[in-house]
C-alpha cells in the first residue's frame, strides 16, 4: 500500500490517548458504533497499527467500528509500567478500553505477539472479550528461539547494509512470496521495527498462550497462513494445540500466505475474518 494511501487511512481515523506508564497508549478508530461489538485489532511484535492496513476498511465496510492501538512499547505508544513482554500489556489496555468504551465487550483479533496479548486479555478480563481470533499467534509450545533465523541490524552503521538485513528478515519471517517485499512494504516494516522499544521478548518461545486458552471463556477462532515460517511442517501439531482449548471453534489456513497473512493475502484473510466474526 503506497505511503499516500497510509496517510489517507490515518487521516480518516479518530485518535485517542489513554494513560500508559509515564506516557500514553495511542488508539486509532474507524467507523461508527453499531449493533455488533467493536472490533479490536492488536498488531504483532515490532509492529504498529499499520500491520492491519489492508484489513481495516473491509471491516468498516461491513459495518464494524474498528479500534487499533499501537501496543504499549511499540509505534507511537509509550512503555508499560511493569514488564517487557506480552503479559505486561493487558492491564494498560483494559484500563484504556474502560476509559474509551466502558464495559462494552469487543471482538478481539490478535496477530502474532498481539495474539498472545489478546489471549491474556481474554483470560484476565473475560467480560471484555466477546470472541477471540488468533492470527499467526506463537506461545503454543512449538515455536523455539531461532525457528526462523533473523539477522541483527542495529549495530550496522551503513544504511544500505541495514536495509538489506531488514529485507532478509521481512522475507524470512513475515512473507511467503519474496516478490511481496516491494519498496512500500519494506518502508512500512522498517518504520515499525525502528520504534520497537521492547526487545528480548521471550514468552513467544513458551506455551503460555496454550495455558491461557484453557481459561478463556469466549469462543476462539484461528487464521494462519499455510506457509507461516513459524509452523512449517507442524500444521497438524498447531491444529492439535488449538483444538485443546475448551472454547476453540475452527482453524482457517490461508493458501500461499506466510506469517503476515492479513497483509500478504488480504482478500482471502478478510473473507475468513468476516466468517469468524459472524458477518
Amino acid at each position: 500500500m503506497p505511503t499516500t494511501d497510509i496517510a489517507h487511512l490515518r487521516a480518516r481515523a479518530t485518535q485517542h490517548t489513554t494513560p500508559c506508564g509515564d506516557g500514553h497508549t495511542v488508539w486509532h478508530v474507524w467507523g461508527a458504533p453499531g449493533s455488533q461489538p467493536p472490533v479490536l485489532l492488536l498488531h504483532g511484535g515490532s509492529g504498529s497499527w499499520t500491520h492491519w492496513l489492508r484489513n481495516i476498511q473491509s471491516l468498516v465496510d461491513a459495518g464494524r467500528q474498528v479500534w487499533v492501538p499501537d501496543l504499549p512499547g511499540f509505534g507511537d505508544s509509550d512503555l508499560p509500567t511493569d514488564g517487557s513482554d506480552a503479559d505486561a500489556l493487558p492491564l494498560p489496555l483494559e484500563a484504556g478500553l474502560q476509559q474509551l468504551l466502558g464495559d462494552t465487550p469487543v471482538d478481539l483479533v490478535g496477530f502474532s505477539f498481539g495474539g498472545m496479548v489478546g489471549g491474556f486479555l481474554a483470560q484476565a478480563y473475560p467480560a471484555r472479550v466477546a470472541r477471540l481470533v488468533l492470527v499467526g499467534a506463537p506461545a503454543l509450545g512449538m515455536v523455539q528461539r531461532n525457528t526462523v533465523p533473523l539477522k541483527a541490524w542495529r549495530h550496522l552503521p551503513d544504511p544500505v547494509a541495514r536495509e538489506a538485513r531488514h529485507r532478509h528478515n521481512l522475507t524470512a519471517l513475515m512473507l511467503f512470496d519474496p516478490a511481496g517485499v516491494d519498496a512500500d512494504t519494506l518502508a512500512l516494516h522498517i518504520a515499525n521495527v525502528l520504534r520497537d522499544r521492547i526487545p528480548g521478548r521471550r514468552l513467544s518461545y513458551t506455551d503460555v498462550l496454550s495455558l491461557a486458552l484453557q481459561q478463556v471463556r469466549c469462543p476462539v477462532w484461528a487464521i494462519y497462513g499455510r506457509e507461516d515460517a513459524l509452523y512449517l511442517g507442524r500444521l497438524d501439531a498447531l491444529a492439535a494445540a488449538l483444538q485443546a482449548a475448551p472454547t476453540f471453534q475452527s482453524l482457517q489456513l490461508v493458501e500461499q500466505a506466510g506469517h503476515w497473512v492479513q497483509y500478504e493475502r488480504a482478500e482471502a484473510f478478510n473473507a475468513a475474518l468476516h466468517t469468524a466474526l459472524g458477518r
